[in-house]
């Protein structure tokens, strides 16, 4: 299975993407700096390389429903909706800071990401960003866990974000990250993480692209519960916002969630429909 999602990964078939938003335009990779690898701040779970412009604002609200092996009980998962709110503000063209908030174990993040490096069409030829973030877990009670504090609230992850445009209509990303949780919910787990984020974008047209992503944890505890994430997502460019619909077997949509605790199964169908809607101002 995880031989097969990174295949489908990486096939121009199934990888495509999304913007408007801040007013860019698909360029040449001949042109001094290569442009809109990624439309959209996230692929579909992991980020892309892409950044807020300078003092501008971004509000992203984000929906999971439940799984759609529920069916009509649930009227296929919309009965069940997690949400996340999303403000990222762009401090200058290369720095971006961020705040969200999560139904999903009632999660708070802050967030800072910045770019080190960007293609150029004769130079350099990745984009390289850096992710930090850091959660906190509003929704521990001290009646299941009696020692709780604050610390084991707390969550962490860095991430470096690689991409490159290989020409107008592809682009591919790599996502090494480290993710830690100062409490776990599998005993024979490591607090501290390690996965390999592997994300593609390919356009179909002018306003429409496919996007997926897939995370490889490195070192799941051998009893976890949990799988890996995979995601596919149509990508609606319509003027002043993005609209991105997906699949995905991840339910949270924080990094260390959707990473550490994806209960979905594509295999049995257990997996969940969504949406993000990105505005600018």
């Amino acid at each position: 299975m995880k031989h097969l999602c990174i295949i489908l990964l990486f096939s121009p078939f199934l990888i495509f993407s999304q913007d408007d938003l801040l007013k860019e335009i698909d360029s040449d990779i001949n042109s001094q700096y290569a442009t809109a690898a990624f439309k959209g701040l996230k692929i579909v779970n992991f980020e892309s390389t892409k950044l807020v412009a300078k003092n501008t604002l971004a509000f992203i609200v984000s929906h999971r429903f439940g799984s759609i092996e529920n069916g009509i009980d649930s009227f296929f998962g919309l009965d069940d909706a997690v949400t996340r709110l999303n403000f990222v503000y762009g401090i200058n063209d290369r720095l971006n800071i961020g705040l969200s908030r999560s139904s999903f174990l009632k999660t708070y993040q802050g967030s800072i990401k910045y770019r080190l490096f960007r293609q150029q069409g004769n130079g350099f030829p990745f984009t390289i960003v850096s992710f930090n973030s850091v959660l906190i877990n509003t929704a521990l009670e001290k009646d299941n866990f009696p020692r709780l504090e604050f610390e084991h609230r707390l969550g962490y992850n860095t991430q470096l974000l690689i991409s490159r445009k290989v020409n107008t209509q592809l682009s591919l990303e790599l996502a090494p990250t480290f993710f830690h949780d100062n409490l776990v919910s599998v005993k024979e787990q490591d607090n501290a993480q390690f996965a390999l984020g592997l994300g593609s974008r390919y356009k179909i047209s002018k306003r429409l692209s496919l996007n997926a992503d897939y995370g490889l944890h490195l070192n799941r505890a051998s009893n976890s519960p949990f799988n890996n994430p995979l995601s596919i997502g149509l990508d609606i460019e319509t003027g002043g916002h993005v609209f991105q619909m997906h699949f995905t077997n991840a339910k949270g949509m924080n990094t260390n969630t959707f990473l550490g605790q994806s209960f979905g199964d594509w295999s049995d169908g257990d997996i969940f429909f969504g949406f993000n809607l990105s505005r600018t101002f």
